[in-house]
Order: structure tokens, then C-alpha cells, then sequence
């Protein structure tokens, strides 16, 4: 296994679920960050370019995203404002939009110089942060702020959307429709990002981590109070129920397999999901408190962060079997895949690193 550095802060991270009992939400922005039990916090924290081959991840402590490259492992610093939380990728336009949300901004950074090139200014606190591939639109949600702020790509001008505040968004992005989450909120908003109309569906609170499967049209959301992973139809909206382990907090969905993945932070596992009979086919032993997991389409192969355990698990998605465990560093939590080079990353919490977990080589 081949180690790439990249810095990843132990200070605090904005608007962080902490567990106890079952969970309390804080919404602090400088909480602390040193003892990570039971903390569930923005799987955006690290992500690939698939067109250059870069690897961005977010260094909070020192104001920074640090870029590595995936071919030569070379590392470079790129300076934001205070406390970068979350980032986003536009490929086409090789740009990175970055959440900093201790100076209530958002940095664009041009990905073929790797320097900032545009701070936008947004309201109270900015969070998470989305990208719509096709439209080459960028949303930002806000701990303290009930809007989001939308960026155009090819402009990188800036408006307001009011649609509430929001710990979680995903996007369907054949409709340029949104799905936004807020931890104590029974309610899901549904966003026409074209018009701006936001629609609301009661789904029960606690709700933590999504991902939209686009040939079906639906949404999964995983339920952490009452152990399940809801099914929303968006045509329909209908509301299923699939059982799963206990305090699922982030889901993955392969839509070659439409296999659903849910990691289970309160009993260390990963269920697997048949999405066409709806319901859970597999539950396998993963790592100490599973807080994030990622496919690799093509591959048929699924990584789950193991925050606890400092360790990254392999799952073989066609036997649903695990094919080796992976150390990691301290606290691994949020995850990222280059499907053309198979090469998958793990953010880093206590360690100031990014582990390259697939040892197959990178070639041009």
C-alpha cells in the first residue's frame, strides 16, 4: 500500500453530529475536533478530478487545500481563507470550489495552475457543498444561513436561493433537482433548481447521508434513529422502508449492479442492498465505527472508512465478500475514487494524510 501525504487538520469541523445515546446535533463552529467518537461530518472533505488526475483535500489548521498529483505523488498547497471544510470538482471546467466556513466564503481554485482565482462571499457559516456536472452549477448550503448559494461555473458569478438551512445535499442531475437534509428536520426539501420552488416531504428526522440513483428516479436516505434506509420515489414521492444495521450514516449506490450500500456506524458493518427487491441481501463485518463508503463502478468494488479501526475495508461487489482491510492512519472519514485510474483515496483525520488504498499502478 503506497502512503501520499496530504494535510488534514485536528481542529474543529463546522456543524458536527456528535453520538450519545442516539445523537445529538451540535452546530458549533469550533467544536472540538481531538477525540472524533461517535462524530459524523462531511463526506466533502476530499475528492478527484477524473480528467487530471488530482487529488484535492481540505487542511483546515492551515487554511489550505492540499493537490496531490495521482502519477508522480507530488504535493502542492493551495491557500484559502479560514477553516476549509468541504470542496467540489467541475471537471469540464477545471475549477474547485471550496467551503470555508470560518470566513463565511467560498474559494474557486483553477485547477490547471493550482491557484485561487475567485472568493465569493456567502452568508453565515457554509457547510457542504454540490456540483451539477451538466450545468456546471455549484451549490453551497449554510449551518446558519436558510439559503443556498449557487455559482455559476463558466462566470463564477454568485446568487441566493432561499430554500432553509441544510446539513446534506445531493443532486439529480438529469432534472437539475435538489435534495437537501437537515438533521432534525422531519422534513426533506425538494428544490426545482431552475426555479427555485421548494417543495417539503415528511420523512423523519435524523437523517444522515444520501445518494440518488438516476435511471430510477430515487432517493435513499439513511434513517440513523430507527435503523433503516428510506426509498423516496421523486415522481411519486413514496416512502419505503429497508431494515439495515444500526445508526446507518452514509450510503454508496452502484447503478451497474443497483447494489445499495449502507455503512453502519453502530455495529461496525456494511449492508448490502438489492435495490430492485428492496431490501438488504448481505450484512458484512467491516471496521471499528464505519463512517463513510464509496464505489468503484466499474471494478465492482466497495470501500468503507473504518474511523475508528484506522482503516480502509475492500469489499468484492460481485461475491459480496471483503477482500482485505487496510490500514489507514488515524481516522479515515470521508473517501474519493478515480475510476479511469482505480485508484481510491481516504481523508485522514488525525494523521495529516490521504492513503492511496489500491495498489494497482497509475497509467497514462
Amino acid at each position: 500500500m503506497k502512503a501520499v501525504k496530504l494535510h488534514r487538520s485536528t481542529t474543529a469541523l463546522s456543524c458536527i453530529l456528535m453520538f450519545c445515546a442516539v445523537f445529538i446535533c451540535l452546530l458549533g463552529s469550533n467544536a472540538a475536533a481531538a477525540d472524533v467518537s461517535g462524530r459524523l461530518i462531511t463526506s466533502a472533505a476530499i475528492a478527484i478530478n477524473p480528467a487530471t488526475h488530482k487529488v484535492y483535500a481540505v487542511d483546515e489548521e492551515h487554511n489550505a487545500v492540499i493537490v496531490t498529483d495521482e502519477y508522480t505523488g507530488l504535493t502542492n498547497k493551495v491557500a484559502v481563507d479560514k477553516s476549509p471544510i468541504a470542496l467540489a470538482v467541475l471537471p469540464a471546467l477545471n475549477r474547485v470550489y471550496v467551503v470555508n466556513t470560518d470566513s463565511n466564503s467560498i474559494s474557486v481554485i483553477d485547477g490547471r495552475r493550482d491557484v485561487v482565482i475567485a472568493t465569493i462571499r456567502g452568508g453565515s457559516h457554509p457547510y457542504t457543498i454540490a456540483a451539477n456536472r451538466k450545468t456546471n452549477q455549484v451549490y453551497v448550503t449554510y449551518t446558519y444561513d436558510h439559503i443556498l448559494t449557487v455559482i455559476d461555473g463558466i462566470t463564477d458569478a454568485a446568487s441566493t436561493m432561499k430554500t432553509g438551512s441544510a446539513d446534506g445535499i445531493v443532486i439529480d442531475e438529469k432534472t437539475n433537482t435538489l435534495f437537501l437534509t437537515t438533521y432534525e428536520d422531519p422534513n426533506i426539501r425538494i428544490v426545482n433548481a431552475s426555479t427555485g420552488k421548494v417543495q417539503k416531504v415528511l420523512v423523519g428526522g435524523h437523517i444522515w447521508g444520501m445518494v440518488f440513483d438516476t435511471t430510477a428516479s430515487r432517493l435513499y436516505l439513511a434513517h440513523t434513529s430507527t435503523a433503516d434506509v428510506l426509498s423516496l420515489d421523486e415522481k411519486t414521492l413514496r416512502i419505503a422502508k429497508i431494515p439495515v444495521g444500526h445508526i446507518p450514516c452514509a450510503l454508496a449506490f452502484n447503478p451497474i449492479t443497483r447494489r445499495l450500500y449502507a455503512v453502519n456506524y453502530g455495529d461496525h458493518t456494511l449492508s448490502v442492498i438489492d435495490t430492485d427487491a428492496a431490501r438488504a441481501v448481505k450484512e458484512l463485518g467491516v471496521g471499528d465505527h464505519p463512517q463513510a463508503v464509496i464505489t468503484d463502478d466499474r471494478r465492482n468494488r466497495i470501500y468503507v472508512a473504518n474511523v475508528h479501526g484506522n482503516s480502509v475495508t475492500v469489499v468484492d461487489g460481485s461475491k459480496n465478500v471483503v477482500i482485505e482491510t487496510y490500514q489507514a492512519g488515524n481516522h479515515p472519514y470521508a473517501l474519493a475514487v478515480d475510476e479511469n485510474t482505480s485508484q481510491v483515496y481516504a481523508a485522514i483525520y488525525g494523521d495529516s494524510a490521504s492513503i492511496r488504498v489500491d495498489t494497482t499502478p497509475v497509467s497514462r
